[in-house]
């Protein structure tokens, strides 16, 4: 696919997806999100990627709906994703709760990062909150956003979001659609860490490094797929998938080689030779 409004690339086992239409503060358009998509299907078949980084260019992360996307809705009179039939389906297939629009991260088999370098309004605050962790610049602003638009919580984020920080924080901010900066989204435990915004993708690369070359890529997927399946089941049913994958992970390369490296007192080498 011919990349216009988002870039892809990889370096040491981390692959970055960068949101590039920074002239318009990276809004979200059915280009992009098609273009996004491919990006990610590209690192999840990738046997070379064990983190995925996802950033804006420029100084948003994503503002939203390009509002001249929301124009073109109102003169449809409804509602149009601008994207094509055959849109790439990364995480499709491995549970029928994943199988929608952004809950297909949940899906994949590696761990997402965003990297939050500015404005994340609307879909860009869904899709760094579907990450499975959120690092972001100091000062970034965020919202729900729909609220002012005459709009519903937008893909997802009225179930997600309480998950994230609780049910009574999660409603004032999906309610009142305000601003908040990412000092307030670190005390909600939203945001993982803030960082002077110089410092914020080294600070990213470094901690998505250390995933791919100190844990094993097994224990990455099935780890980051249990918490997700949990929240679709009861603490039983748990428990019991969880000692059906120690018995499976433990016959592994991964096992092997996280024993030995404990037994001879090293970091293991996860990566690129053992695991897939």
């Amino acid at each position: 696919m011919e990349l216009k409004v988002t870039r892809y690339g990889v370096r040491d086992a981390v692959a970055t997806i960068t949101l590039a239409r920074p002239e318009r503060l990276n809004a979200w358009t059915g280009r992009m999100h098609t273009e996004y998509r491919w990006c990610l299907q590209q690192a999840e078949t990738d046997p070379a990627v064990r983190v995925i980084v996802v950033t804006g260019e420029g100084r948003a992360f994503c503002a939203g709906a390009d509002a001249r996307a929301l124009e073109g809705h109102v003169e449809k009179g409804g509602y149009d994703p601008g994207t094509p039939p055959d849109i790439p389906r990364p995480g499709f297939g491995v549970r029928p709760e994943f199988d929608a629009d952004f809950a297909y991260h949940f899906g994949l088999s590696k761990p997402t990062i965003a990297a939050i370098n500015g404005p994340a309004a609307g879909v860009g605050l869904v899709l760094a909150c579907f990450c499975d962790i959120r690092f972001a610049a100091a000062g970034a602003k965020l919202t729900t956003a729909h609220g002012r638009l005459g709009l519903p919580a937008e893909y997802g984020l009225s179930w997600l979001l309480p998950r994230l920080i609780g049910l009574a924080p999660a409603m004032e901010l999906l309610l009142s659609s305000r601003i908040f900066l990412a000092e307030e989204a670190h005390r909600l435990g939203l945001v993982h860490e803030v960082y002077p915004s110089e410092q914020l993708l080294p600070a990213v690369y470094a901690y998505a490094e250390r995933l791919a070359r100190t844990i094993a890529p097994s224990s990455l997927r099935e780890t980051r797929r249990q918490v997700y399946a949990d929240l679709h089941r009861d603490v039983a049913s748990s428990v019991v998938e969880a000692q059906r994958l120690l018995d499976e992970l433990t016959t592994g390369p991964d096992f092997r080689e996280g024993v030995a490296a404990l037994l001879e007192k090293r970091e293991p080498r996860f990566w690129p030779s053992a695991g897939a």
